[in-house]
């Protein structure tokens, strides 16, 4: 794979004047674990042949860095599940000549352990990993995975020197009650921890309000174990930032106090379907167009599709809620 030298362009841009920066890549829809809140009841996974291969990936890649991408998160699915992404990594490394800043990855952990020193030696700049409860039972629960793999897997990645986040979905009457545990043994270890309200984003449709946990109430729970402050310089991140007992402590509330209106986000599932939001209704089918990608003339029409397309990005999620339509596509086909 060769990178032609071609300066940064000016970003994609949307209706509401937001430039995207930040590019989410699913590698693979497979994934080893099946999260009550990610994977439908029975997955119809894809074939080998429907997916794109790393290649074209890394050609699309470059043509959104040309594009004003600046950070890439591989996701799956399961990245670690598919063979060669450590390499794909590496590759991505050639594009922070023309502008990229941050490679990172989505990941469960359940295979970290093996791939830590890796992805380190690879270049990956930082991996969220998945943990949504420390009782091994109740973990199982949500998972149908055992714990001691993710947490040897985050152990490992702290070893190495792989700069590491957490993040914690709760959901009302399952987890709700791990917030001080995670958040104690987050401290405890200096690792930043990110809880997630529960969203509507699995494929059978199961998600009900009830079922989330607010950011309020997270605070209620926080203040009544912890000394708790708002930190007032927030990031362009999605999460809001809080010093717990001196710790970071973030909270991504997409449901009670949507981020929505700084979205820098752009998303392609493995089969090379573009989402311009998370909550999209409806995607764009590119595989050919990605995989036709070495030639001026192709890169034209594909930048005059996605600039029509994130153009129409809608104001955000409870936009998007409010028109009653939905999809038939899973968390774990789209990526975190």
């Amino acid at each position: 794979m060769t990178v032609s030298m071609v300066e940064t362009r000016a970003a994609f841009i949307d209706q509401f004047g937001r430039s995207k920066r930040k590019l989410r890549i699913s590698v693979t829809d497979r994934c080893n674990f099946k999260c009550v809140y990610c994977m439908p009841e029975h997955p119809e996974w894809m074939k080998k042949h429907q997916i794109l291969s790393f290649e074209a990936l890394f050609q699309f890649c470059q043509f959104m860095v040309q594009n004003g991408i600046e950070y890439i998160r591989i996701t799956g699915g399961e990245p670690l599940m598919r063979q060669g992404v450590v390499h794909f990594v590496a590759e991505l490394q050639k594009l922070k000549k023309i502008g990229l800043k941050q490679i990172s990855m989505t990941s469960n952990g359940h295979y970290l352990k093996k791939y830590a020193q890796d992805l380190k030696r690879a270049g990956l700049d930082s991996i969220n990993v998945s943990l949504d409860s420390l009782d091994a039972i109740q973990f199982f629960q949500l998972t149908q995975k055992q714990l001691a793999p993710v947490l040897e897997g985050i152990q490992a990645a702290l070893a190495v020197g792989l700069p590491l986040k957490i993040n914690s979905v709760l959901i009302q009457g399952q987890n709700h009650e791990q917030i001080i545990p995670l958040v104690q043994w987050a401290k405890d270890l200096a690792i930043p921890l990110r809880f997630i309200e529960f969203m509507p984003l699995d494929g059978d449709r199961h998600w009900n309000a009830e079922h989330v946990v607010s950011e309020q109430q997270i605070l209620d729970t926080l203040a009544s174990k912890f000394n708790v402050q708002a930190i007032q310089e927030q990031s362009r991140s999605p999460a809001r930032q809080y010093w717990v007992d001196g710790h970071q402590i973030g909270i991504i509330s997409t449901i009670t106090h949507a981020f929505c209106g700084e979205c820098d986000r752009l998303r392609l599932t493995a089969q090379g379907e573009f989402y311009n939001c998370l909550f999209a209704t409806q995607g764009q089918a590119l595989k050919t167009e990605i995989e036709q990608l070495q030639t001026k003339q192709n890169a034209s029409l594909l930048k005059q599709k996605l600039e029509s397309y994130i153009w129409n990005k809608k104001a955000g999620f409870h936009a998007i809620q409010a028109q009653q339509t939905y999809r038939k596509i899973s968390m774990h086909m789209i990526g975190g």
